[in-house]
């Protein structure tokens, strides 16, 4: 579904993305992990159209999408922290998005439902706890039921349960054949939903595998530890 071809991004200086290439197939969940600074939220953002590569090929179901925007269309995006203006209320964010997207009509409103934010239409963005703007981004980035989701952190700031939805909801969308990308650092987590780790390291890719792959290949039962002994391993090549 998505092929990254020899991807560079630099800014000034800093090389942080170096000849990054991989490939990403629907019904699948992929945890995009790494230390911070190491490139993984600039390839999202090159994914994402928000940062252009200085070289390589992106594909979306075969079609290079630099300079074409339209494939985002089928794009599901969750920011880490959303964003929102301050006097808009949640009803009027989602008529927003609608509008934009000129979508009124076989809308994903599952997480809508489940997170009861109907009988909070009414309430202004700038009162929200940081847990109920994760749960309106949430809702806002399956609504237009895209082909692919990408997920910053989508637990971050959410209660236990709230979080148990999203991941059921993860679950059943890749179920659905949908190809889910998503950013965490609570591998407990990441064990639940994912089937293949993509560890970015100084730019590059240090591996790749599913996660049945890792736990064979370290002997571990825990993904945190069989992850932390492939980082040890291949950090130190």
């Amino acid at each position: 579904m998505i092929q990254i071809s020899e991807l560079n991004k630099s800014f000034n200086k800093l090389h942080v993305l170096k000849n990054i290439s991989v490939d990403f197939v629907s019904g699948e969940v992929v945890s995009v992990i790494g230390p911070n600074g190491s490139g993984k939220t600039t390839m999202i953002k090159c994914l994402l159209g928000m940062v252009i590569p200085d070289s390589g090929k992106l594909y979306f179901n075969g079609k290079n999408i630099l300079g074409d925007w339209n494939y985002r269309k089928d794009i599901g995006y969750m920011p880490q922290i959303g964003r929102y203006p301050d006097n808009m209320k949640i009803g009027q964010i989602f008529e927003m998005m609608k509008d934009i997207r000129e979508k009124n009509e076989g809308l994903d409103e599952e997480l809508i439902e489940a997170y009861n934010l109907k009988s909070m239409f009414d309430k202004p963005m700038r009162t929200l706890s940081g847990g109920t703007r994760q749960k309106v981004s949430a809702a806002l980035a399956f609504l237009f039921q895209p082909k692919v989701l990408v997920l910053d952190e989508p637990t971050a700031g959410l209660d236990p349960i709230a979080a148990e939805i999203l991941k059921e909801k993860i679950l059943k969308e890749k179920n659905n054949g949908k190809l889910i990308l998503i950013t965490s650092h609570i591998m407990s987590e990441v064990d639940e939903i994912a089937d293949k780790v993509l560890y970015i390291f100084e730019g590059k890719i240090r591996f790749y595998e599913t996660v049945s792959s890792i736990k064979t290949i370290t002997n571990e039962e825990k993904l945190g530890r069989a992850i932390a002994q492939l980082m040890n391993q291949t950090t130190n090549v």
